[in-house]
């Protein structure tokens, strides 16, 4: 075995070990009967925090299709009743339509999908229309951040052993290269692996969406799974990938990764969302994060279809509000997501994407003709190989301990007086010379300045 076919060995383990960042976090995901407004409604606590009932003033994502690249979408949830246009099957284990319940957590799918587009649903035998308004009396269930957009579920088969063999390497092209080709303006991954590398064989597919100008949102990953630093395809460059946030604001110790790729941070603990069945479950993880950030996308291109995607993404990282360090920083990106300034604030244009390009990335690391075809290439024809992605991770700041900063005040002024000390012995040498100047003499041994007599004898 050669030492680069062993390194492709080891990225394609680490990718066919893609944790869906199915952020369902251990404990975090808890099945519950379906329950009325007061009591699941309430309890969506994003809409208000991060701005987006205010930014429903202005859009509610209509006339945007976003697809759900995941487990499959369950289309039969009362909540996502008529949200659900179209899907695929790419990992050869589900229903042509992408929207049965498949992989190693098949209920994954539906809860991003009801957080992103859910449009809640009427008690039985209610005739009153649907109403989206987390402020006060509405439907049942879960109202997703753009509840009037379209969802194209994309099914995927990850995180376990594939049934039908399809590897990630061949599902996850194969998924974008779908989605972009069937109108959708805005991809959800909410999934992703434990190395921050990708497979050449992703190039081609994430350029292709560059090119077509789809807003791609990604999930950062969780520490709890094992993600310490951002995993692909969070990692591709141009991506808006998505960190987490705990119920205080803070980046979540559980549920975010960091790393220098995150565009923005949003909740990421103590989140609802519909499952396969019509019921629903609290669970947490980036996730999560990542429908509350990709439907704020979708609000964005449905207020302004013309906007590219460059500038969707600029809105949404410019207008988020500075958090940790001083700005961009490796826990919460640009700062915590802001979806009332997204959709209201005035945004100067971007020369280019805030967070890179994928076309530039090629053209440096691959050394690969970045004037892809108009059309996608097969899988077969994108050799796979070992990226070349530089370290993704940047040590967070930590404040120093009072210990530190003493222990740092004592070196200081240990400094200071040895500096001053120096300095008066310069001079009393030099006044001494000055009462009695006699010249240097040369060592004869070294040809160097040996030494000032003083007077007497050497």
């Amino acid at each position: 075995m050669t030492r680069a076919t062993a390194r492709f060995r080891r990225t394609a383990s680490a990718l066919l070990a893609i944790i869906l960042t199915f952020g369902t976090l251990s404990a975090g995901l808890a099945a519950a009967p379906a329950a009325h407004a007061d009591s699941w409604r309430d309890k969506q606590y994003w809409l208000a925090e991060s701005g987006i009932t205010k930014a429903w003033e202005v859009s509610k994502g209509a006339g945007v299709k976003v697809a759900v690249i995941d487990s499959g979408v369950d289309a039969q949830h009362p909540d996502l009743k008529g949200a659900v246009v179209g899907g695929f099957d790419v990992s050869g284990s589900g229903s042509p339509d992408g929207q049965k319940s498949i992989g190693a957590k098949p209920e994954h799918a539906t809860l991003v999908a009801t957080m992103l587009a859910g449009r809640g649903h009427q008690p039985a035998g209610s005739t009153a229309s649907p109403s989206p308004d987390a402020s006060g009396p509405g439907p049942d269930g879960i109202v997703g951040v753009a509840p009037e957009a379209q969802i194209l579920s994309v099914s995927t088969w990850l995180g376990s052993p594939n049934p039908a063999g399809k590897s990630d390497q061949d599902q996850i092209p194969e998924a974008v290269r779908w989605a972009v080709d069937n109108g959708a303006k805005v991809i959800n991954i909410s999934l992703g692996s434990t190395t921050p590398q990708w497979p050449q064989s992703w190039d081609a597919a994430f350029l292709y969406a560059e090119q077509k100008d789809v807003v791609i949102v990604a999930a950062a990953g969780n520490r709890v799974g094992g993600n310490i630093q951002v995993g692909a395809p969070a990692t591709i460059p141009g991506v808006l990938t998505v960190a987490g946030l705990d119920r205080k604001g803070v980046a979540s110790i559980d549920a975010s990764s960091q790393g220098i790729s995150i565009g923005v941070a949003a909740p990421a603990e103590n989140l609802l969302g519909g499952i396969p069945g019509g019921g629903y479950a609290e669970w947490a993880g980036t996730s999560g994060a990542t429908p509350i950030v990709a439907g704020v996308a979708a609000l964005i291109r449905s207020k302004w279809p013309d906007m590219s995607a460059k500038q969707v993404i600029n809105r949404i990282v410019s207008t988020a509000k500075d958090a940790g360090t001083p700005g961009k920083d490796p826990l919460y990106g640009f700062g915590v997501l802001n979806a009332e300034g997204a959709l209201k604030d005035p945004v100067p244009e971007a020369a280019s994407n805030p967070l890179g390009s994928i076309s530039d990335w090629i053209r440096v690391h691959r050394r690969g003709n970045v004037g892809a075809p108009s059309v996608p290439l097969p899988t077969a024809d994108v050799p796979s190989a070992v990226a070349t992605l530089p370290e993704a991770t940047v040590p967070a700041v930590k404040a120093p301990s009072k210990r530190d900063s003493a222990l740092a005040a004592a070196v200081v002024v240990g400094f200071a007086l040895l500096f001053l000390a120096i300095i008066a012995a310069a001079v009393f040498q030099l006044r001494k010379a000055a009462r009695n100047p006699r010249p240097a003499q040369e060592d004869p041994d070294t040809g160097t300045l040996d030494r000032v007599h003083s007077g007497g004898k050497t």
